[in-house]
């Protein structure tokens, strides 16, 4: 199953960072996500499109 939607945690093992990371990239405005019932929710577009914008600052 494909998830579209993702949870800081999902995001965090799809990544493998601390979910620390995502939570102060989605701060910094770097991930874009949106409050759903008081947790944070994850497009999985958007991470995809973060890895793509970031691949070469390393």
């Amino acid at each position: 199953m494909q998830m579209d939607i993702m949870t800081i945690s999902q995001t965090a093992s799809y990544l493998q960072v601390c979910e620390k990371t995502i939570r102060r990239l989605i701060e910094k405005k770097e991930l874009t996500a949106s409050k759903v019932g008081g947790s944070w929710r994850i497009k999985k577009t958007d991470v995809d499109g973060y890895l793509e914008n970031n691949k070469n600052n390393n």
